[in-house]
């Protein structure tokens, strides 16, 4: 899989990173998902397969494109059967986010990224639309820290494992009012709080390389994302658990169904029956070969944002796969017009 499309799944989360990227700080935070979504869907559609989208553009509204369940991949064009042959490509499952962090994009803030992760199918966890618990720390911490833990458990457990004093750790935790309590005890603990408004992907996938100064993802956020950040943890050995929240009382903040029953109706039709259960991220990303790619659209931890100079941009991606075991930093330019010189800063 990594061979046959993963030069181009960097293509797909680049062109709807410049996208997105051109409503960078216009306060238009639905144009540019709209237009990430637009870019990331028409690239899609260029590559040799047959996918399928698990993880997508709003399972309560009727998104347009890149909803749950649409396929698509080259043989969805009109004139396919010209040159597609279905049983010939891949069929693989992809979750997607064009605009992780839409309001970091709309008033210019860090740490905006267009990400999607895929596996063959049946590969990844198909996450309703629900807010999940989380926990994510760095690979020597895995298997020691654990979601069931309290805060404070997990800090002593992770200054053990990383060899560092609570404080000098740093947890990451969405500045939301229900992690009021949560934020007292990470303080108490002795550790410090970085607070994000947005963009937990990026906040994860952090805790899986030395020299971010984060070290833990604690708090609740949304589910599908879970699912993306799981993908890359696996993939780098990191440490990730997630576990669904299905009561709108918990979450106190954003929609999360009408009620905590009928939620929990939802989760039985999805076939899941223990809807209290801690999935690791080898369980929410199953697949033999999972593969993940991101690309910054504001500027963020581990990625610049896109940067446009006169006929052209500059990219920074990042492609993990569990395949070859690596995670591959790609500097792009991208010369819209036909250049004199390549802009190298």
């Amino acid at each position: 899989m990594e061979t046959t499309i993963g030069l181009e799944i960097i293509e797909v989360v680049e062109q709807a990173a410049i996208a997105s990227s051109k409503w960078m700080g216009k306060g238009e935070k639905d144009i540019a998902d709209e237009v990430a979504v637009e870019a990331m869907r028409e690239r899609m559609n260029k590559i040799n397969m047959r996918g399928r989208i698990v993880i997508g553009e709003g399972e309560r509204d009727d998104a347009p494109m890149l909803y749950i369940g649409e396929e698509v991949g080259v043989c969805t064009q009109e004139n396919a059967k010209d040159f597609c042959n279905p049983d010939e490509l891949i069929e693989i499952d992809i979750a997607v986010d064009p605009c992780e962090g839409t309001n970091l994009v709309a008033y210019g803030q860090n740490g905006s990224m267009a990400v999607l992760a895929i596996s063959e199918k049946g590969g990844l966890f198909a996450a309703p639309d629900f807010y999940m618990k989380k926990l994510a720390a760095p690979p020597a911490a895995k298997g020691h820290v654990d979601i069931n833990k309290s805060a404070t458990e997990n800090i002593k457990i992770l200054s053990e494992c990383l060899n560092r004093t609570p404080e000098e750790l740093v947890v990451v935790v969405m500045d939301r009012s229900r992690h009021e309590d949560l934020i007292k005890e990470i303080r108490a603990a002795g550790a410090r709080v970085r607070l994000i408004s947005d963009g937990d992907v990026s906040a994860a996938l952090s805790c899986a390389f030395s020299g971010t100064n984060i070290h833990a993802l604690m708090g609740i956020g949304a589910a599908p994302e879970g699912v993306i950040s799981a993908a890359a943890m696996r993939c780098l050995g990191g440490h990730f658990q997630g576990q669904l929240i299905y009561d709108p009382a918990v979450v106190k903040t954003g929609l999360i169904g009408e009620s905590r029953e009928g939620n929990l109706a939802r989760l039985t039709e999805m076939g899941i029956t223990d809807p209290d259960k801690v999935y690791t991220a080898e369980e929410l990303a199953s697949g033999e070969t999972v593969l993940f790619a991101a690309c910054g659209i504001t500027p963020g931890t581990l990625m610049n944002g896109v940067r446009f100079f006169h006929g052209g941009a500059r990219t920074q991606s990042l492609v993990i796969s569990s395949q070859s075991s690596t995670a591959r930093f790609v500097d792009t330019v991208h010369m819209f017009d036909k250049p004199q010189t390549i802009q190298l800063r």
